[in-house]
C-alpha cells in the first residue's frame, strides 16, 4: 500500500457504481489518552466508513505522519528530549505520557530553532518513542474497539511537500506568499468572501490546515466525494478546507461532530480529566460483557445516544445500558440476509452518498422496532 492509496473497498466491478468517496477524519495528536470525545469521533467515523463500503469505492485516510510537522507535535516531543532525557517510554501507561503532556502545554513554548531538527526528522519517517508507544496502545484499544485500523503505526507521508502544496494553492489563486519578505504564508480564499488564514509561520512552521492542505490537494481529484468529519470547533478551518477542495472538482461535505461533555463541561485534553473515561479505563469497565455486544454497545452509545451535537455530558450508566441493550439485539438478531445489505444501508443517506452514522444507528433502537439482520450487525458495527 503506497503513502497515497489507503485502503479501498467497495462492491464487487459488476455491480460497483461509480461513486468513489474519501473520508478524511481529522486526526488525535498521540500524546494522552483517547477522551470520550475522541471515541465518538472514531467511531463515527468507523460505522460510516464501514457502511459506506458496501454502496461505494471508498477510502480512508487517516495518517499521524501527515500531521507530525505541526508545532503541538513537535514541540511536546522537544519538551520531553529535554526533560526527560533517554526515557524507556515502553514502561509508561498512555495515561503517564498523558501527564507529560498536561505538563507540556503549561510550560513556555520552545523555539523556532529547537523545533527545526525535529521538523527534519519527521519529514524523513522519524517517529518519537512516546509516540509509538501511545500508537502501540491504541492499536490494541481499536482490536477490542472492532474499529478499522487505517495505519496507526505506518508511515504515511502526504503527497505534497509543502512548497509544493503552496505552489498548488497559488495555481488556484488562493495563495498569500509574504516570505520574500520575511512575512508569513495565509491560505487567500477572500475572493470567496472567506477571510485570510495564516498557513505558515515566518519562521516556516506549518499549522494543521497547512498539513491537511498536504495531504488532501493531491488526493482529491481522484474521487467524487469527500467527507471531512471534525470537532465542530474547527468549523471555520474546515469551511476553508471545503473551498479549496472544491476548487478542485469533488463534491465536498463536511460533517462535524460535538465533543463529549464532562459533569457538562467540555474539557480540552491539554488539561487533563480523562482517569478513568478514557478508552482503555471504558473497556477494562466493560470487560464482563461479551466482546460483539462491547463493539455494539459502544456505537450505539457515543453514537446514537450522544447524537452529533455536544448536549449530552458522559454517563456510564447510560453505556452500561447500551452495553445490555446490545445483548439483546444481538440474542434477537435474525440470521441469514431477508434483504440485501445495500438496500437495507441505502435509506440512511440524503443527497450524498456515504451512510449517516447517526441515522443508521439510532434505527436500532425503538421497542416496536424489527429485529435487526445479524449480517448488518456484523458488517457495520462488529
Amino acid at each position: 500500500m503506497t503513502a497515497l492509496t489507503a485502503e479501498r473497498t467497495g462492491p464487487s466491478p459488476a455491480t460497483a457504481p461509480a461513486h468513489r468517496v474519501l473520508l478524511a477524519p481529522v486526526t488525535v495528536t498521540p500524546s494522552k489518552p483517547l477522551t470520550p470525545s475522541h471515541l465518538k469521533g472514531l467511531l463515527w467515523t468507523d460505522v460510516m466508513y464501514r457502511a459506506t463500503r458496501p454502496l461505494a469505492h471508498v477510502t480512508y485516510r487517516y495518517s499521524h505522519t501527515t500531521y507530525h510537522p505541526t508545532e503541538q507535535t513537535l514541540g511536546f516531543w522537544e519538551f520531553l528530549d529535554r526533560t526527560r532525557g533517554d526515557t524507556d517510554y515502553d514502561d509508561l501507561s498512555e495515561e503517564d505520557i498523558g501527564d507529560l503532556y498536561v505538563a507540556f502545554r503549561a510550560a513556555p513554548r520552545p523555539s523556532p530553532r529547537a523545533l527545526r531538527p525535529y521538523a527534519e526528522a519527521a519529514e524523513h519517517g522519524w517517529v518519537h518513542p512516546a509516540a509509538t508507544r501511545v500508537l502501540t496502545l491504541w492499536s490494541g484499544h481499536y482490536a477490542r474497539l472492532g474499529l478499522h485500523d487505517p495505519g496507526l503505526l505506518r508511515h504515511q507521508p502526504p503527497g505534497l511537500g509543502l512548497d509544493a502544496a503552496l505552489d498548488r494553492l497559488a495555481d488556484l489563486g488562493m495563495c498569500l506568499d509574504q516570505r520574500a519578505v520575511g512575512g508569513p504564508v495565509h491560505l487567500d480564499p477572500t475572493r470567496h468572501g472567506l477571510p485570510l488564514r495564516r498557513l505558515v509561520t515566518p519562521d516556516g512552521r506549518p499549522n494543521y490546515l497547512a498539513c491537511a492542505l498536504r495531504e488532501l490537494l493531491p488526493l482529491a481529484a481522484d474521487f467524487d466525494e469527500i467527507v471531512l468529519l471534525y470537532d465542530g470547533e474547527l468549523d471555520p478551518d474546515y469551511q476553508l478546507l471545503e473551498r479549496v477542495l472544491t476548487a478542485l472538482g469533488p463534491r465536498v461535505r463536511r460533517v462535524p461532530v460535538g465533543r463529549v461533555p464532562i459533569d457538562g463541561h467540555i474539557r480540552s485534553a491539554r488539561h487533563g480529566g480523562w482517569q478513568g473515561l478514557h478508552a482503555g479505563a471504558l473497556l477494562d469497565a466493560a470487560a464482563g460483557h461479551d466482546p460483539a455486544a462491547v463493539r455494539l454497545g459502544m456505537r450505539l452509545y457515543f453514537i446514537a445516544v450522544l447524537g452529533p451535537g455536544r448536549q449530552q455530558s458522559f454517563r456510564a450508566d447510560l453505556l452500561a445500558q447500551c452495553l445490555r441493550r446490545a445483548e439483546r439485539l444481538l440474542e434477537t438478531a435474525e440470521h441469514g440476509r431477508p434483504r440485501p445489505l445495500a438496500e437495507l444501508l441505502a435509506p440512511h443517506r440524503k443527497d450524498h452518498t456515504y451512510v449517516d452514522p447517526y441515522r443508521l444507528t439510532a434505527g436500532l433502537f425503538g421497542k416496536r422496532r424489527a429485529a435487526p439482520a445479524l449480517d448488518l450487525l456484523a458488517t457495520v458495527f462488529l
